[in-house]
Parts: structure tokens; C-alpha cells; sequence
């Protein structure tokens, strides 16, 4: 058996790295911010209706008993309008 004649191994270069470039990313379209109080504009019948809905629901929870439909009403105004801002309460 003849014996196996080693060979070096071949010099590894590293890499040549990318120049770094630097680039500023513009944007062309403004940034929407919403901050905390950022609020979407409720027409009156949508007011309206949110009212009627969360009147419904109360009635619906004491079991639609008669008599009550003007507390109903008076409550679920006043729970809406605080959600949404008192900016609707002259409607």
C-alpha cells in the first residue's frame, strides 16, 4: 500500500464585506398618530341607535317587565354618551 501524500489545505479568504451606506427612508404619506382621546365623529341616528340597543339590552336583562322603559332609556343615554363623549349630549 502506498502511502497518501497530504496536501495542504487551500488558504480560505474571507468575505469581502459590503461598504455600508447609509439611507434615509422617507415617507410620503403623513403619520396618523392616535393618541389616547382620539375619537371618531358618531352622527345623531347612530347615536340613536346605540341608545335604543343599550336600552334594549336592560330591559332584556330584568326580563322585559313593563313599566321601566323610560329608565331604560334615561340610563342607556347617559352609559352611550359617556363612551362616546359628552360632545353629543345636545343632540
Amino acid at each position: 500500500m502506498a502511502a497518501k501524500k497530504e496536501r495542504p489545505a487551500p488558504e480560505r479568504q474571507a468575505p469581502a464585506k459590503a461598504p455600508k451606506t447609509r439611507t434615509k427612508t422617507r415617507t410620503t404619506e403623513p403619520q396618523a398618530s392616535f393618541g389616547a382621546h382620539a375619537r371618531a365623529e358618531v352622527s345623531a341616528d347612530e347615536v340613536r341607535k346605540l341608545i335604543a340597543e343599550a336600552a334594549y339590552y336592560r330591559a332584556k336583562k330584568r326580563g322585559f317587565t313593563p313599566g321601566h322603559e323610560v329608565e331604560d332609556w334615561v340610563q342607556a343615554e347617559a352609559e352611550v354618551l359617556r363612551r362616546i363623549g359628552a360632545d353629543h349630549s345636545s343632540r
